[in-house]
Parts: structure tokens; sequence; C-alpha cells
């Protein structure tokens, strides 16, 4: 039987309670382990003695291990691949901002440089959209809670998180399980990240999105909505036939009124395809009852499987204009960070020789900070 990490958290609080061990130790288990990598069970201090076996026989310390680091050329970006147990690989990239830019208030920013994590919830992503490189590779496996949280623990080791954006490989609702209970032992001790730093995006889900927000409250939404009309939407992403616009538009009216909190509508810049001043008129539209930030994010090519075209700098600064001056709507243009190592959005895909890199620019501001 192959061991389970440590940080699958509901089967070492179950393990743990049928032993009669007290639960209230794991989180200082998870701390040790976070703080000496490679450490042995036996090295944990003060753990009843039963704990010991039970560790040695259920669980390993990790069960995943970085197998490449590949910095772009700038050092603002870092991608992860990580080998999981099962010998399948996934990504994570560290991307670093600097949260003194822009302002709150309409004062500036306090604050400094930090570093927001995008995770991968599945290996693979069987949502096919057709600009994402993940969709090429298919669906492979969910990761269970453990795999999750170990990426954030590789991470920590490099780099201090604020943030963490389930916007890697994957569709995180449809790995709803190990999803929630992964935010929970994040933003639980020993990580104590806030929800507020966490983000979670979908294509949208429709029936786990209305459990989401009473399943974790506080946390951000991010929903990649791409295109302001059904065809388009499902033209460009196949699993819009599932979920259509209409009741997704619902369930987000629902989950606003719900939350109390802004959403995140991505929106990728398609030549030709969405990036149009009427598609600017037709989003503004559409979202105009909300309290939204759309981020308009410039698509980053995928090599010889892109069917598409990057808008033109003119074109996306229009469309901005249209939904900031016309709707009211605020509207980010999502900086290009990482497409040198292929760790830009819709870019990651498992490629073991990947190892370009080329010069990209300084600290930018990050999404998650728009809502605050």
């Amino acid at each position: 039987m192959a061991l389970r990490s440590v940080f699958d958290a509901s089967e070492i609080k179950a393990q743990f309670e049928n032993a009669g061990i007290s639960t209230q130790f794991v989180p200082l288990i998870w701390k040790y382990v976070i703080q000496n990598p490679g450490c042995e069970w036996d090295e944990v201090p003060s753990l009843p003695s039963t704990a010991y076996p039970l560790l040695r026989s259920r669980f390993k310390t990790s069960t995943s291990t970085i197998h490449s680091i590949i910095h772009s050329r700038d050092e603002v970006t870092t991608k992860l691949l990580i080998k999981l147990q099962n010998g399948a690989f996934v990504e994570a990239v560290i991307m670093k901002y600097d949260t003194r830019l822009g302002k709150y208030g309409g004062q500036p920013r306090p604050g400094g440089p930090r570093s927001t994590l995008c995770i991968s919830s599945q290996v693979g992503c069987k949502m096919g959209c057709r600009f994402c490189a993940t969709g090429t590779m298919g669906f492979k496996n969910n990761l269970s809670s453990g795999e999750i949280v170990e990426q954030l623990v590789h991470a920590s080791r490099l780099s201090q998180i604020r943030n963490v954006v389930f916007m890697g490989m994957g569709e995180p609702l449809n790995n709803y399980t190990a999803l929630v209970e992964a935010i929970r032992v994040m933003t639980g001790s020993p990580f104590r990240l806030s929800p507020k730093r966490v983000t979670v995006s979908t294509v949208g889900i429709t029936h786990a999105i209305k459990k989401l927000q009473s399943d974790i409250p506080n946390l951000n939404l991010a929903v990649s909505l791409h295109a302001p009309v059904q065809d388009i939407r499902c033209q460009i992403m196949p699993s819009a036939r599932a979920f259509p616009l209409e009741r997704l538009m619902e369930t987000l009216k629902e989950y606003q009124k719900a939350s109390q909190q802004k959403i995140f509508i991505e929106y990728i810049m398609l030549d030709g395809i969405n990036d149009e001043e009427q598609h600017a008129h037709q989003l503004g539209k559409l979202l105009e009852t909300f309290a939204v930030v759309v981020n308009l994010i410039p698509f980053n090519p995928i090599g010889s499987l892109s069917h598409f075209k990057t808008s033109s700098e003119q074109n996306v600064t229009k469309f901005q204009k249209i939904l900031r001056g016309t709707y009211d709507i605020r509207t980010t243009i999502r900086k290009q960070m990482g497409q040198d190592i292929s760790g830009a959005c819709g870019q990651l895909v498992v490629n073991l020789s990947d190892k370009k890199s080329s010069a990209s620019s300084d600290l930018v501001t990050d999404i998650e900070d728009l809502a605050l």
C-alpha cells in the first residue's frame, strides 16, 4: 500500500483519532516537516509514543519531489516541475509582485515585495479550453489534498508565499473535496494564509460555485469567462456547453449576494475572436450589475498547437477603455510573467525538456490586491 502524504488532513486526523491520539499534534507535525526537509519521523519531538509507528507505517513527510526549478531571466517568475508519487508531473509557478504599486483609498499602498504561488489541482484537465496548453494533455488524475498542499510546502522553502491562486493545471472545482480540504489546511496552522489571499479560478462549474461560499467563506472567486456570449464561449471553451452563460451568471449573482465580495473575471484576448468593440460592449452589459474586477489577459502562444493570435496592444487598451469609461467596470490588463519559461497563463503543460529563458520586466502589482 502506497504511503499517504502527511498533509492529507482527513487521513492523518482519522488515523490519529482511531489510535486515540489527539489531532492537536497534527499542525505541530506539519510545522516540523516544513522547517526540516527530509526529516525522519523519529526526529519529530514531543509526540505520544504511539504516534511514531503509525506515522512510519502510513505516511510520508512528502510524496512529491521537485524535479526541476526554472527561473525566468528577470528572476520575477520561477516554475517548479514537481514529480508525484505515481510518476506523473505537475507544475507550480512562483510570481513575485510589489504591493506598493497602485493605490489603496487614494493613497500609496503599504507593504513591499512578496510572492504569489500558482497551484495545480489536477494532472492535465478535462475542460479542453482551446487556448490553454494544459487542455492538450487531456485529463490524467486528480491530486490528493496532500499533493496540493505539498506544492505550497515546496514553494515556501524558496520564497515567502503570501497569496495562493488555483490557476495552474486542472479545473479546481472538478476536484472539489481535495480542493476544500487543501485550502482549509493552508488557512489553518501552521500556514495561516488568509482566505482573502486565496483565489480559486473556475471555468464556471455552477453546482460547485454554489457550495464554495458556504464551505470556504471569504476566499476570492475568479471566473474564466473569456467571451460575452454563449456561442463564442462554446467555440473556445467546449465545457461551456455544459454550463450555459445564462445559468452561470445567475449562479454568480447568487454567490455575490451571499458572499458580498467582488468577483474576478478573467478574459483572454484573442485576435478577431473576442477582442472587438462590440464584444467589449456585450461584456459591459453582461457585468454592469455585478461588483467585479475584469482582468484582460494577453493570449500566451502555445507553440504549434495554437490556432489563435494575440490581440494587438491597441485593441486591448481600447477594450479596457470601453469597460472603464462606458460601464464603470474596474478593468486591468494582466502583466505577462513567465512567458519565457512557459509559466504564463495558459502555458502550463508538462515538458521535461523546456529550459528556455528570455528578458521580461520588473515587479508588478497582483490581481489579488485589486479587491482590497
